[in-house]
């Protein structure tokens, strides 16, 4: 399992929760920075491998792992809008594997490595503690490796994904670290956020200017012709299919697994099935001092450490509840809070003084002193498990779906191809008669619409509008199932007429006419209220409405302005009595004068001035890293190190920028 996390580290044991999918997979998205554009070079890739960088694969199942996370940290409950976004996340997924297998690659020229150390470390004092060490307790080796399994992960690969975390860590911070802030850069932050301001402001309603706008037939028309471009084929495409769908759900209800097949399958992976001796211990830990410079051990403090240790085994002797003494005076804070219990411990997972009396004692009995690196400890054992093999009735319950998973997915195959053979040939109404199946003929649909018993499917459209005219019946697996389809019409994008969408030009026309009569108006109501040196004076004649705000500081909200970060920010560089020029939002414009600025104290600066210098270093350090990226994938690209295989991406709805590869 992880022997390392275990020796030479203290005694733990974890009670594992969260997940480690998710953050496995997630691992290259904390740390390489997104949203970079890409332009690939031809690949010549072979079927599932995705892309390469350097010569470094990024297999299709890899993406997909990523993909999933994605999606999962996205949308928890799932969903349709899961499934639509889906060739979007597989684009945005690629990305990342890309610049993190580029980042790598320029760590590992640069020389950098991880060690099992320092794995170590991360596991139990990182990221991971929560779920790996809560309380400082590890899980152990079979419930750790079970929940890896469960979750599509294996030891090895979780393990060597920490690793690269921490080497791109390390990267990191060689190519950032040196980013600095001045003082000059923390006060002006400090300033920024914390100055507040109390202001009037005069309001122009987009609302009231647009009830305003009167639009004739011939007005609308000439906006037509000037903008005929906005509406040259937004009739999107169309088309009309035939489809017949295979449901797994319904293969399910009639799938049975025998005996014999999960007897087959327990015997292939009873392995994964095995117990290590275990035992449900207890402790009491009394530190000794640690070594020190020249190696020497303080015998003052080692002696005290021994008399505290003899004392509580006096005292266990005499009567005395282990768990109290343990809650009481137990220097592993983890176990103590606990009575002392560490739960059940394998073979390998202590320091072998620790393991050597553990495994020893029978159950129910409590050792003398046992001396580790660590101190001096008391051992109880609660309970023992000798090493064995679940039987197949205890993980019935696990091989059972996936057997059917499995026979489920073979079947739909089979049925599918039978299916399809039989359309090509004889028609697909036939085809799915003799199959027992119903077929769907569509109206003609856009790609963005539902339909029967499929649903709005990312997969089903992509191939529907990916087939060319008169193409023979197909199939494309679905979530649900698969479904063999032809299209029997197409409808290319139309240019409607003026008649046609008379309703979407009259809206648009008043969006620009009220758009440019709300920024005239605002504008002159900001020259007439400096000219007169009166911003209430100037609203009653223009018609707007004034308020007054509360102090508000640069992250605060004000009705009918919104967010004081955007625009309306202007406020914080006015004097009181200084009136503002035009400010724009979606639903009106505002001019405002202010009538109050408060500034933060010295005592509020020295105590934030920390906080504001971390915050300004690690948004630098950010901008620094992205940078190199960038530079780092702009080289790479030049030099063709980073290939795409386009066919496999278009398998996965994805379409990346770029040349197309592969």
């Amino acid at each position: 399992m992880i022997r390392f996390l275990q020796t030479p580290g203290p005694l733990k044991k974890i009670i594992l929760g969260g997940m480690l999918l998710i953050i496995c997979a997630a691992m290259v998205i904390t740390l390489v920075p997104g949203g970079l554009g890409s332009n690939f070079g031809f690949g010549g890739l072979p079927d599932g491998t995705v892309a390469s960088v350097e010569g470094e694969d990024v297999s299709t199942q890899e993406l997909n792992r990523t993909l999933d996370a994605m999606i999962k940290q996205q949308f928890p409950q799932g969903g349709e809008q899961a499934s639509m976004l889906r060739p979007f996340f597989s684009s945005r997924a690629l990305e990342q594997l890309i610049s993190q297998k580029a980042l790598l690659t320029e760590a590992h020229r640069l020389g950098l490595r991880a060690t099992d150390e320092e794995v170590r470390d991360e596991l139990q004092h990182g990221r991971y503690a929560m779920y790996f060490f809560p309380g400082g307790k590890f899980i152990g080796q079979q419930q750790y490796e079970a929940f890896l399994n469960q979750n599509g992960l294996t030891v090895p690969r979780f393990e060597a994904a920490v690793k690269d975390d921490l080497i791109l860590s390390k990267l990191r911070n060689l190519i950032a670290g040196s980013a600095t802030v001045t003082d000059l850069e923390i006060r002006h932050e400090f300033e920024q956020k914390n100055t507040k301001v109390k202001f009037e402001y005069a309001v122009l309603s987009r609302e009231d200017i647009l009830k305003g706008i009167h639009s004739s037939d011939a007005e609308l028309k000439a906006f037509y012709d000037q903008n005929k471009a906005r509406y040259t084929n937004s009739i999107p495409e169309k088309r009309k299919v035939r489809y017949a769908l295979i449901e797994s759900s319904k293969l399910e209800g009639q799938t049975q697994i025998s005996h014999d097949e999960l007897q087959a399958y327990y015997n292939q992976h009873r392995d994964e099935y095995r117990v290590p001796d275990q035992v449900n211990v207890r402790h009491i830990l009394i530190k000794t001092p640690p070594a020190g410079a020249d190696g020497k051990i303080d015998q003052a403090g080692l002696d005290a450490a021994r008399q505290k240790a003899e004392d509580m085994l006096k005292q266990l002797k005499s009567g005395a509840k282990f768990e109290d003494l343990a809650k009481k005076y137990s220097d592993d804070p983890g176990s103590a809070k606990n009575g002392g219990s560490l739960s059940w411990v394998n073979r390998g997972q202590t320091v072998p003084e620790f393991e050597k009396s553990a495994f020893s004692l029978p159950k129910g009995a409590t050792s003398d002193l046992v001396q580790s690196s660590y101190g001096f400890h008391i051992i109880h054992v609660d309970d023992k498990q000798e090493a064995h093999v679940k039987s197949l009735d205890e993980v019935k319950s696990q091989i059972e779906p996936v057997l059917k998973q499995q026979k489920v997915a073979q079947a739909i195959d089979i049925q599918a191809r039978t299916l399809l053979n039989a359309a090509k040939a004889n028609g697909l109404e036939k085809a799915a008669a003799a199959q027992g199946l119903q077929v769907v003929t569509t109206d003609f649909f856009a790609n963005n619409e539902s339909l029967p018993g499929i649903g709005n499917s990312p997969q089903f459209t992509q191939a529907v509008f990916s087939a060319v005219d008169k193409a023979p019946p197909d199939v494309v697996q679905l979530n649900q199932g698969s479904a063999v389809f032809e299209v029997i019409g197409i409808k290319p994008p139309e240019t409607p007429t003026f008649e046609q969408i008379r309703s979407r030009v009259e809206t648009d026309f008043k969006n620009e006419r009220v758009a440019t009569l709300l920024s005239q108006k605002t504008q002159e109501l900001s020259d007439r209220a400096k000219a007169e040196h009166d911003l209430k004076k100037a609203a009653r004649e223009a018609g707007a409405t004034v308020k007054t705000s509360d102090l508000v500081a640069q992250d605060g909200q004000v009705p009918d302005i919104g967010s004081m970060a955007g625009p309306a920010s202007v406020a914080f560089t006015l004097k009181p009595g200084e009136i503002s020029g035009p400010i724009n939002t979606a639903a009106s414009g505002v001019v405002l004068s202010v009538v109050d600025r408060q500034q933060p104290s010295s005592d509020d600066f020295a105590a934030k001035k920390d906080e504001i210098r971390d915050t300004l270093r690690a948004n630098k350090q950010n901008e620094v890293f992205a940078v190199f990226l960038s530079n780092l994938r702009d080289q790479m690209q030049k030099s063709g190190k980073i290939k795409i295989n386009q066919n496999e991406m278009k398998k996965l709805g994805g379409s990346p920028s770029g040349e197309e590869g592969g």
